[in-house]
This record gives C-alpha cells, structure tokens and sequence, in this order.
C-alpha cells in the first residue's frame, strides 16, 4: 500500500477528491462502461489521493493497486526524455538531420498517388530536411497506420509498422519505413505518427544499447520504477490486467487475455512509441521528477524546452493536426517535445494552467503534470479506444474543483 499525505495540508479538500472515486464508480466502474479504474494525485511529489475500482480480469479478479497496465504511448513521453538525455551529453541535436543516424531516410520522398491495391506514384524529393525535432513534435511527415485516413496509412498496417512488437528488429523496421512515402514535407504539418519509435532505434544506435536496456538504467533505475518494462515478467504475470475495446451499444468486449497476452513475452522489437508496461505507482515516481524540474533525469532548461509550444506559430492541435488529435477538444493544446501542452487554458474550456503537460494511450491511460501547481495525475485503465468517452477531461475538472489552495 502507498503511504497518503493529508490533503488538506497540501491545499485540496477531501470531501471534493472523494467525488472522484464516486464518479468513477457511478458512471464508469459501476454500469460496466470501464472494467476497472486506477487514479492517483501528488502534489509536490507527494500521493494524497488513491482510487482503485473494479475488476482487473474479465473472470472478476478485483483490481489491485499494483495492477500492471498497457500503457500505450504513455511510453513516448519517456522515451522522449530518454533522447533529451542524449541531447544533454552532446550525442545529438534537435537541428541534425534524422539522416545522420537513421542513413536508411535518404531517399525519402512525398507521397504523389496510388497506394491500396496499386504501386503508389514516384515520390518527389521532399522540400525540407526531416530533423530530430520533427520527430518528436510529430511534424516529420510520418503516420500511423491506425488513423485509416490515407492509402499511406493502409501500407503502415499491412508492414505492421505500428511499432508492432512482432517486427523482426529495429534494423528492419527503418527499412521497411523507408520503403514508403511521406505525408508531406517534414517541419509543414502534425500528424501523429511512429516518429516516437524511430526515436527509439535512435537512443538505441547512439547509445549503443537496446532502448529497454537504456530506458532501465537511466529512468527505471533511477526512480525505482521496478515494474516498468516491454514486457511483463512471467512471475508478475498475475499481476497484469486483461484490456477490453469498446463495442457501440453494448458492454466491453475482451480485447486480450491477460494469461494469453502477448505482453508476457519479451517482443521482438521495443516500441518506443507504445510498447511499455507499468504500473500507477510507477508511472508517478516518472511524473514526479518531471513535476519536479526533471528530477535526476534531465535539467530544468532542458524541461522547458521539451514543454515549450513548437507549433509553427504558436497553433494549436485543432489548426495543425492533420486527422486524430484535430478535434475541437483540443483547442488550446499546442505540442512540445513529447507532450501535449496547455497553450491557451480558456480555449481548453477545462480548469488547468498554462504550461501544464500531459498525454495518454490508446487504452484510456493519462497523466498531467501541473508544474504551476506542482500537481499531477496518473490515470490507468484498459478500454480501447481512448476517444470512447471524455474522462480524461472530467477527471481534470473533479481534480482541480478540489483544490482550496493555489500556487499559480
């Protein structure tokens, strides 16, 4: 069990925070619109609110609060920071070229035509050099082929490009990648995409480990976070909840059996854009050093930069976002170095505070961090897709409506 500060001392009222869990309960947990729900608050690093509801596996095993989830591309942010520290010790640089570690992107071009059942167009020489920060505000041209929006979307799911664990190696990823066309010119556009896991196979050829291996003995390590990894050890195993997807109009249909999973298996390829597993407690000890300057990980300087708006021209995701992520809720979230952040708070029609950072997984997983506030959150269930229903921004609103003393 995870020792709890008292909430009042830290400026937050309990009979407000206690709405949360009823709220969880009585509109998710409860009718069987979520299986299960897990949320914890910290302010100033410090856990002063727990919620643990519902059932970890679809034969009634209760969740407990050292549940191992899928957590999807909660797993960008630390891959992204994993870069940063690369980036701090003079390996790289946000301006180089992705070229001059990942050679293979030479004779990327710009999608022109065909796809689906045709060969697709010659591409043309793209305008712009793709570099490393294009890849990790999501403006390098890439996709993913989740999105079903383009024929260069259909190419990404029948090569699994979708940082598939199956893929035969980091080595065959990027030159199954470079086979394909680019959306458009990198640095013009944001369309979220598999940049994150080319990010990966770039902390991995400069550090020369594997990313797993660099992301335990710098970030895991570190911060203690023992059950985090690309796959969950047999003898956790019964740790690991079952994940479920939404079916329009009736319960959740089981999406992958927790005793079957394919997560019990170490993968082939380590997706740095989503294939990691944690737990709550361990995901707040990472929000921790991130709410707290960067804690042993990176630098203050360095976290500004990465939680700094870098749209063009100060846009949010609703203006420059090409398909998912365009949607009217969110506007006023720009995007940084890894994150969602908040640019404009009253576009956002949610409480927040400008600067606050944040992002999920495709299985309804979320965090924030509220550096203003020295708040943050960590939410974890197991419902595919993310977009079935708006808790992320109800939980936001039930979080800071308990709030009785503010920072900002």
């Amino acid at each position: 069990m995870m020792d709890l500060a008292d909430p009042e001392a830290l400026g937050f009222n309990p009979v407000r925070l206690a709405r949360i869990g009823a709220f969880l309960e009585e509109r998710y947990v409860g009718p069987g619109r979520l299986p299960h729900a897990d949320l914890l608050l910290a302010r100033g690093g410090q856990p002063f609110y727990r919620v643990t509801l519902g059932q970890a596996r679809a034969d009634g095993t209760p969740l407990q609060d050292d549940a191992i989830y899928r957590i999807a591309s909660m797993t960008k942010a630390l891959t992204s920071a994993a870069f940063m520290m690369l980036l701090e010790e003079g390996k790289v640089a946000l301006d180089d070229p992705v070229t001059r570690v990942i050679p293979e992107f030479a004779g990327l071009g710009v999608y022109t035509g065909g796809g689906g059942d045709a060969p697709f167009a010659p591409a043309r020489p793209a305008m712009s050099v793709m570099r490393m920060v294009d890849l990790l505000t999501h403006m390098s041209g890439l996709t993913y082929g989740i999105q079903n929006r383009t024929n260069v979307d259909a190419a990404y799911r029948k090569a699994r490009l979708d940082g598939h664990p199956s893929l035969a190696s980091n080595d065959h990823f990027i030159t199954e990648l470079a086979k394909l066309p680019l959306e458009f010119d990198p640095g013009t556009g944001w369309n979220y995409s598999v940049g994150t896991d080319v990010l990966g196979v770039i902390v991995a050829r400069l550090s020369g480990m594997n990313l797993g291996e660099f992301l335990q003995s710098r970030i895991f390590a570190p911060l203690g976070m023992v059950d985090t990894g690309f796959h969950c050890p047999p003898e956790k195993g019964h740790r690991l909840t079952d994940s479920w997807y939404y079916a329009p109009g009736e319960a959740p249909k089981l999406l992958d059996l927790a005793e079957k999973s394919n997560t019990l298996r170490a993968p082939r390829f380590e997706s740095g854009g989503g294939g990691l597993v944690s737990t709550t407690a361990d995901y707040h000890r990472f929000c921790a050093a991130l709410a707290d300057g960067g804690g042993p990980l990176i630098s203050p300087k360095t976290l500004a930069l990465m939680t700094a708006n870098h749209l063009p021209g100060g846009q949010d995701l609703t203006a420059l976002s090409r398909a998912l992520f365009s949607e009217a809720g969110n506007a006023g979230i720009g995007f940084g170095l890894g994150f969602g952040v908040v640019v404009d708070p009253a576009k956002t029609l949610v409480q927040g505070s400008l600067g606050e950072f944040h992002w999920g997984g495709i299985h309804s997983t979320a965090f924030f961090v509220d550096r203003l506030e020295k708040l943050h959150m960590v939410f974890m269930t197991q419902l595919l897709p993310s977009s079935t229903y708006p808790i992320r921004r109800q939980l936001k609103t039930l979080a800071y409506a308990a709030m009785t003393r503010s920072f900002a």
